[in-house]
């Protein structure tokens, strides 16, 4: 009989989650990273590609299409990213069954409830050198973590001076300092107790949704709500042997035969002890991976049902929103920022003329070095002082620049309160005529009373 070996796929699972975590921050595109939000400099990289901070329009965009992400896979599979993809609970497989298990053997192969005797000596030296282990790993976890805020390259020259970088040291003081204290010592609790995704989890689940689920018809009734009746169930023909291995062997402590629990996280690891005892007896597992409607003969799992449709409608959108955008990057921004003087009236050639002052911020978001200018479009007659010269900027680089506009026409003729004109303005990289943007800037052209 073929055996459900859901632990060894897990296991791979999060082994490629792990891996891909790591290397992830060392890939890069054309010199940029799949994916850095740097706040040192103002700066997020999707893909290979850089978007200035005024870019940021994408992370909203990001978060909703990972949050719906979850929650579809949670409407088709249950909980199944928080036995499989989650950090928490990878991190505990780390701690709980790789060092303290099969390292130290502080723990029986599968029995995740079975406290460690601490009055064997030799088992509390094991237990600090399992945490110490886990200490080392949670700096080097909290490292990784920031490497998606500050990248590697960066990183290792920042911590060679310590002092100079107290908000990036903090940061990776905090996250270990939660990484060890979590892992170590609140555990599961975590998942049921703190974790809000847990309370929201029942709201997804429908008919159709698979989790673990424990075949009472085959194995016969453990509880009657609260109650447990007995170690195994009482009918002659009630499968359950009331061996209590899938009991034994979750990491949520729970007892899977009570139905659905809002603790349980579809880590499958009570289906694979169940098979194995059940495999002794020529029977199938009691505990499978499906769904309440093919557990109570309705039919088989409707996995492309509304849902399902809605969810992958709503993430293809979002995906096609998110490239599109990153697709139509400007290869420029400019931000523009007027001086606190209103304006400057002045006589030139015996014609009266109103000057103001502007601050232009230009980013080349681009790859390359840009030189930069700019043209009013309206209204007419107002002009360019200064500067006369082409802005050249450095690529990922910002220049800022002292901009005055003129004009010696009458804009406004109001005799007694100051006009507010909205000027139009284009700019654009004097070597690439695809690089091109519209802003607009408050021009304060003065009341007639006060150009006398």
């Amino acid at each position: 009989m073929n055996l459900p070996s859901y632990h060894k796929l897990r296991y791979g699972v999060m082994a490629f989650a792990t891996i891909l975590t790591i290397a992830l921050p060392f890939i890069t595109i054309n010199g940029r990273h799949i994916f850095l939000l740097s706040f040192d400099e103002k700066r997020l990289e999707l893909l290979g590609v850089a978007f200035a901070i005024q870019e940021f329009y994408l992370m909203p965009f990001l978060l909703m299409f990972g949050f719906l992400f979850v929650f579809a896979v949670t409407t088709i599979g249950g909980r199944v990213w928080c036995g499989w993809g989650c950090p928490q609970t990878i991190y505990r497989v780390i701690y709980r069954d790789l060092i303290e298990g099969f390292i130290f053997g502080l723990r029986r192969r599968g029995n995740k409830q079975k406290p460690i005797d601490y009055s064997k000596p030799i088992n509390r030296v094991k237990k600090l050198a399992a945490f110490l282990i886990w200490v080392v790993l949670a700096f080097l976890a909290a490292s990784n973590l920031s490497w998606f805020l500050v990248p590697p390259e960066v990183f290792f020259v920042y911590i060679q001076n310590p002092s100079e970088h107290p908000v990036l040291i903090g940061m990776i003081l905090i996250i270990a300092g939660f990484l060890i204290f979590d892992i170590a010592f609140l555990g599961e609790k975590f998942c049921a107790a703190i974790c809000p995704y847990v309370r929201v989890q029942s709201s997804m689940y429908d008919r159709d949704t698979v989790y673990a689920i424990y075949d009472q018809k085959r194995g016969g009734k453990i509880y009657e709500g609260d109650t447990k009746l007995g170690k195994k169930p009482l009918g002659e023909n009630d499968e359950c042997t009331g061996c209590e291995a899938c009991v034994i062997t979750c990491p949520t402590h729970i007892d899977i035969r009570k139905g659905l629990q809002l603790e349980c996280i579809n880590c499958l690891e009570c289906a694979d002890a169940c098979a194995v005892v059940m495999n002794r007896l020529g029977k199938p597992s009691l505990i499978n991976w499906t769904s309440a409607r093919a557990d109570s003969g309705e039919g088989k799992t409707r996995f492309i049902r509304f849902r399902s449709i809605a969810y992958a409608v709503i993430l293809s959108l979002i995906a096609v929103a998110i490239l599109v955008m990153s697709g139509n990057k400007e290869g420029m921004l400019l931000d523009i920022t007027k001086s606190d003087r209103l304006y400057k009236i002045e006589t030139v050639g015996g014609v009266k003329r109103v000057s103001a002052d502007y601050i232009f911020q230009f980013t080349n978001t681009g790859d390359k070095q840009r030189y930069y200018y700019f043209e009013i479009l309206s209204p007419e007659g107002l002009k360019i002082s200064m500067p006369t010269r082409a802005i050249r900027v450095d690529a990922g680089s910002k220049a800022r620049e002292v901009v005055e506009l003129y004009s010696d026409e009458a804009l406004a003729q109001n005799p007694n309160e100051d006009a507010r004109l909205k000027a139009r303005i284009r700019a654009y990289a004097q070597d690439d005529d695809n690089i091109s943007i519209m802003r607009e800037a408050i021009f304060i052209y003065p009341a007639q009373s006060k150009l006398r």
